[in-house]
C-alpha cells in the first residue's frame, strides 16, 4: 500500500490538559487508540491498529489567544470525524459520551443528506471543537 498523502498524526490544542486527558482518554481508547506519551505541554494517543496513521496528541494552548474559545466557522478546522465500524458501534461511543458527560451536538441518527447509509453522532470536546464518528460513506 502506498501511504503518501495520507493522514499521519493530527495535533489539537486544549486550554486545560487535566480537563481534556481524561475526554480523549475515554473517546480515542473507545476508538482503539493507547496513551503513549504525557509530557508538560501535552499527550499523545497511539493508534493500535492496520494502517499508516500514527497518533492523535493535544497540546497546551499558549499565547494571546490561548483562552479563546473554538470557533469552527474561523479559519482552521471545523470538525474531525472518525470512521466507526457500523451504526452500532455509532451508538456505543453515544453512550459512552453520555457517561462521561460529553456534549453531544446532534444524537446518532442517518443523516442521509452526506450518503445514503451515513450514520454518525456530532459531540464537542471540552474546548468546543466539533467530532464526529460515523458509519457509512458520503454520496
Amino acid at each position: 500500500m502506498n501511504a503518501r498523502g495520507l493522514v499521519h498524526h493530527i495535533d489539537l490544542t486544549v486550554s486545560d490538559l487535566a480537563r481534556s486527558r481524561p475526554f480523549y482518554d475515554s473517546v480515542l481508547g473507545f476508538m482503539g487508540y493507547a496513551r503513549s506519551d504525557d509530557h508538560a505541554n501535552g499527550t499523545d494517543w497511539d493508534w493500535q491498529g492496520e494502517g499508516p496513521f500514527h497518533s492523535i496528541g493535544i497540546l497546551l494552548a499558549r499565547g494571546d489567544n490561548a483562552a479563546r474559545l473554538h470557533d469552527r466557522y474561523s479559519p482552521g478546522l471545523h470538525h474531525l470525524a472518525w470512521t466507526a465500524s457500523d451504526p452500532a458501534d455509532v451508538d456505543r461511543l453515544h453512550a459512552l459520551l453520555l457517561e462521561i458527560g460529553a456534549t453531544v451536538l446532534d444524537p446518532p441518527a442517518f443523516y442521509p443528506r452526506y450518503g445514503p447509509d451515513y450514520y454518525a453522532v456530532f459531540f464537542a470536546d471540552p474546548d468546543g471543537l466539533k467530532l464526529e464518528f460515523v458509519s457509512g460513506r458520503t454520496g
